[in-house]
């Protein structure tokens, strides 16, 4: 091994991304350096590259304000190869081939104690506070952030430190539910598609996919939704609710825009678990009291724990879950793979192959 490294950077907000060298770290403690293999290409990265948020209102939340220095290499689904460990880093083989739980916490507070580092007020994440999977090589803190990959497609097992573990997560906060009672998903991207393969896994039958893109429909039902929905047009409210035979007591948004929320609060049902997982931005009003009277329960669903990714690696590994698509790409067209993603052109995720 060199003492330098490949970095593919963000180094000036909404640009694209630079390749750059960087010195190749030393793990030390319980550290374990991993050479990235694969790595997923979330919606994230485009949000943090154009480096803000729309909060709604017309205000922005600026990516600059967590914290966040450049250059820094994006990509926190991450799967790669160990390649040196630090003294302290207990029975992790070198060669052996690692999923990597990307949301590191401050290691210290009551949530992080809880294994639940995606909920810590500290964050230290792979891919936004520190180099992610499009640098050629990473740092892992502790042994307890990986799960060995075992005989996994590592294309499909790399998405699920993000894609997978937030649905898992998010499909979670909906169960338990008859089979045939209707789940509502918006948005048949990676996420929505990921989703779909979850609830099939809990042996979930009656799952209704809306979406404005007729080919990410098609790719809904080659996936297992029982009903798509096209949602773009006049009346989407009566197109789903046609759907769904009714009110939803159980909706999960993958887009989470104005449009979206807006829509799905008008056609749940009382007692309805809304789940909220996308950041497309946006913002709309609530009456405080028609929420305590249809018993509305609102989640806003941060990807997921440590305990969440082992256990879709579980299922993954039982045959329960069903691999989503994927589309692999040269780890040097990163910039263009962005651009994919950015022009809604995907369907299921994007892997960068090393």
């Amino acid at each position: 091994m060199t003492n330098e490294m490949d970095v593919w950077a963000l180094t000036e907000w909404d640009t694209p991304l630079q390749k750059i060298r960087q010195p190749r770290p030393t793990p030390t403690g319980s550290e374990i350096l991993i050479k990235v293999t694969h790595a997923g290409v979330c919606h994230s990265d485009l949000h943090t590259a154009e480096g803000f948020y729309d909060i709604g209102g017309g205000k922005r939340f600026y990516v600059k304000d967590r914290g966040i220095q450049l250059p820094v290499a994006l990509g926190h689904e991450i799967l790669g190869e160990v390649v040196e460990v630090g003294p302290d880093a207990e029975s992790v083989p070198i060669g052996s081939r690692q999923i990597i739980y990307p949301w590191l916490g401050c290691g210290d507070c009551t949530r992080c104690g809880q294994e639940e580092d995606n909920l810590c007020a500290a964050q230290k994440g792979l891919g936004t506070l520190r180099n992610g999977g499009f640098a050629e090589y990473v740092v892992v803190p502790h042994p307890k952030y990986l799960v060995d990959l075992g005989d996994l497609d590592p294309a499909v097992a790399c998405t699920y430190g993000c894609s997978g573990i937030t649905t898992l997560s998010a499909v979670s906060k909906v169960m338990p539910l008859p089979p045939d009672e209707p789940v509502l998903l918006i948005g048949a991207g990676g996420l929505g598609l990921s989703a779909i393969s979850v609830l099939k896994s809990y042996g979930h039958r009656a799952i209704i996919s809306a979406d404005i893109s007729d080919e990410k429909l098609a790719a809904a039902t080659v996936a297992g939704a029982s009903k798509t929905v096209n949602t773009s047009g006049p009346s989407p409210a009566e197109k789903i609710l046609a759907a769904t035979n009714g009110p939803v007591i159980a909706v999960i948004d993958f887009v989470n825009s104005s449009a979206t929320a807006s829509l799905v609060n008008g056609i749940i049902a009382k007692g309805a678990k809304w789940v909220q997982v996308g950041v497309m931005g946006g913002s709309i009003e609530l009456s405080l009291v028609a929420n305590i009277f249809k018993g509305l329960t609102l989640y806003a669903n941060i990807t997921g724990n440590l305990d969440e990714l082992r256990r879709l690696v579980q299922l993954a590994r039982e045959g329960k879950l069903a691999p989503v698509p994927v589309q692999k790409m040269p780890w040097d067209s990163v910039n263009e793979a962005m651009d994919l993603l950015k022009a809604g052109k995907v369907s299921g995720r994007v892997v960068l192959v090393k």
